[in-house]
C-alpha cells in the first residue's frame, strides 16, 4: 500500500492508524501546493480530487477521504481494535464521532488555513470551534479516549485536528482537558514515528 500524504495535514490521521497496526505502507510526499509528488510525478494523475489523503492499495484501487481510509485499515487488523466490528452500535457510534471531527474541527480549522480568510469570518470559525471544543472536553470527561478506555481511529483523527490550533494561533487553554487529552495521544511510539517521519519532531 502507499499513503499519498502531507506533513501534518489530515493525512496524518491514517498515517499513525498504520503504525498503529504495523501495516507494511510506502509514504509517498506530495506538495499540495504544486500538486507534485516526491519524485516529480503529478499527483493529478494518481487523485483527481488533488488533496490528500489517499491511499493506493495494492489492486491498484485508490481510496480517499481520511474516515473511510482509517476504517478500511482498521477492518484489516480487526484484532488491534482500533474500530468496532462492522454492524454494532459501537461502529456506528465510532462513525458519529469520526462524522463530527471531518465537519465540525477539520472544516471549521482547515478554513483558518487560508490567508484570505477575512478576519471577521475567523472571528465567526473561532466562536463556532469553541462550542465543538465544549463539547469535546465534556465528552473526553471520565475517558481516556474518544471512544472510552480504547484507542480508535478516531482518535488518531482528533489528534491529527487538535495539533493545528498552534500552527493557527487558536487559543486551547480554556479547554485544559484537551491539552491533556492531545499530550496523551502524543506519547504512543505509533504517534511519535509518524510524526518523525513526517518531520514534525
Amino acid at each position: 500500500m502507499k499513503l499519498f500524504y502531507s506533513p501534518a495535514a489530515c493525512s496524518l490521521s491514517p498515517h499513525i492508524t498504520l503504525r498503529e497496526l504495523q501495516l507494511p505502507f510506502e509514504l509517498v510526499k506530495v506538495d499540495l501546493a504544486t500538486k507534485k509528488e516526491e519524485n516529480g510525478a503529478d499527483y493529478w494523475t494518481h487523485n483527481p480530487k488533488g488533496y490528500v489523503p489517499a491511499l493506493l492499495l495494492d489492486n491498484g484501487e485508490l481510496l480517499t477521504e481520511g474516515p473511510a481510509i482509517v476504517q478500511y485499515l482498521a477492518d484489516l487488523v480487526p484484532e488491534k481494535k482500533l474500530a468496532p466490528a462492522n454492524g454494532t452500535m459501537e461502529r456506528y457510534r465510532l462513525q458519529e464521532m469520526l462524522n463530527f471531527i471531518t465537519s465540525e474541527l477539520h472544516k471549521g480549522m482547515g478554513a483558518m488555513f487560508k490567508p484570505q480568510l477575512p478576519a471577521e469570518w475567523r472571528v465567526v470559525v473561532v466562536e463556532t470551534l469553541g462550542k465543538r471544543m465544549d463539547f469535546l472536553s465534556k465528552h473526553l470527561e471520565g475517558k481516556s479516549w474518544v471512544m472510552g478506555e480504547t484507542f480508535t481511529v478516531a482518535d488518531a483523527y482528533l489528534f491529527t485536528v487538535l495539533r493545528w490550533s498552534d500552527i493557527l494561533k487558536f487559543d486551547m487553554s480554556a479547554w485544559p482537558e484537551l491539552k491533556e487529552y492531545v499530550a496523551r495521544v502524543a506519547v504512543r511510539p505509533a504517534v511519535q514515528a509518524a510524526l518523525k517521519a513526517e518531520g514534525l519532531k
